[in-house]
């Protein structure tokens, strides 16, 4: 059986101040991170169309 999910605590005072800067902060990324990352969703993306692909033709009609 799933667990519950609890509600999301309202922040505040100073607690809420640090969670809005830093939400507020760029966030940068290397070139080859950014590369690596583009690269491993293109996989993921076509293992996932191959996927279908199998999963369509083997399929019974």
């Amino acid at each position: 059986m799933a667990r519950l999910i609890k509600e999301t605590p309202i922040l505040y005072g100073e607690d809420a101040k640090k969670f809005e800067s830093r939400m507020k902060r760029k966030r940068t990324e290397k070139p080859e991170a950014r590369e690596r990352r583009l690269r491993d969703y293109e996989d993921c993306m076509a293992m996932l169309e191959a996927g279908k692909n199998i999963r369509m033709a083997t399929r019974s009609v």
